[in-house]
């Protein structure tokens, strides 16, 4: 009987932290997204490049990472073709085509208009979860997604559908952020179970950065042409700030979260970025914090509260 209360508590605190993970990792994310509005609007500079600059430097941070502390795992890894295979899926259709999905869906739309669109990922992780178990989702992660999908809607538009712009081309593009949101979450459980979420992270921030690179480097090919920002001490130190705290901490923390917590629970935890940029740009760019806004950081707080229930993350995505 004690032993099994142990285990309980056990099991419990290892579940709070996967939650706290999870939350860090969004959290994170919301700071990265104030650096980068810094740094676009101060800076000539165009999405790709940081893209590349965040993905490619995070990536072989990681890498370094990895051959000092798994170098045995590694091997193993690079002398299975297929499980190289499947890391690159993850890197590239999941981690890179998220970034530029959303980059995209900008450029047909507007900010607040992709940041919506982007958080139909949570829906989507939530349906393909329920028919892949064959169940109606959890009451709790039912109502903490309407809170989370409305929360978002309020900070994105302010309480102004009429801002919310969306042609064909912006909404297809916001669909497939969504389903590459939804793939970065739930395809790389099973290579958590074998690796653990530190090589699965950095290996696939790896992949992915080589995929910008090339499609950066094809620039010419469509128009766009290579050229470095010219950037100061200070345009230095935030995109060191977006690699460093926004990429590398902010997706080793989050996705550790999830291989915890799981998908459903991850996805709607993750929500908490809009939350955590409104605040800081509040705080540090002196943006105007609004009633939405505390309506919205409510609501998210409130999901938080009903998510972080461990009764019911067991069986969740059990097939995910």
């Amino acid at each position: 009987m004690l032993r099994n209360e142990m285990a309980d508590t056990a099991s419990r605190k290892h579940f709070a932290f996967g939650v706290f993970c999870t939350l860090l990792g969004g959290a994170l994310w919301g700071f990265s997204g104030a650096c980068l509005q810094r740094l676009l609007g101060s800076y000539d500079i165009s999405p790709l490049f940081v893209t590349v600059v965040r993905m490619v430097g995070s990536g072989i941070v990681f890498l370094i990472i990895l051959l000092i502390t798994k170098r045995d795992e590694m091997k193993r890894i690079f002398k299975d073709a297929r499980m190289v295979g499947r890391f690159i899926f993850f890197g590239v259709v999941g981690l890179f085509f998220c970034q530029i999905t959303y980059i995209m869906t900008i450029m047909y739309t507007n900010a607040g208009t992709a940041t919506v669109l982007q958080c139909t990922g949570t829906i989507f992780i939530m349906l393909f979860s329920c028919i892949l178990a064959r169940r109606l989702p959890f009451l709790r992660d039912f109502i903490g997604l309407i809170l989370a999908v409305t929360a978002t809607v309020l900070i994105a538009t302010q309480g102004d559908l009429s801002t919310l712009s969306v042609p064909l081309e912006g909404l297809i593009w916001g669909l497939l952020c969504g389903l590459t949101v939804m793939t970065y979450v739930m395809y790389p459980k099973k290579l958590f179970a074998q690796w653990g979420s530190l090589p699965v992270t950095g290996l696939g921030m790896l992949f992915g950065g080589i995929a910008a690179a090339l499609l950066y480097c094809a620039g010419p090919l469509y128009g766009q042409p290579l050229a470095l920002p010219d950037l100061d001490a200070e345009g230095i130190i935030l995109f060191a700030l977006v690699v460093v705290v926004g990429t590398i901490a902010a997706f080793a923390l989050y996705l550790h979260g999830v291989s915890i917590v799981g998908s459903v629970k991850g996805g709607l935890l993750g929500t908490i970025e809009p939350v955590s940029a409104t605040v800081i740009c509040a705080v540090w760019l002196g943006t105007v914090f609004t009633g939405y806004d505390i309506a919205g950081l409510i609501m998210m707080i409130v999901m938080i509260v009903l998510v972080s229930g461990k009764e019911s993350e067991k069986n969740q995505d059990q097939s995910a």
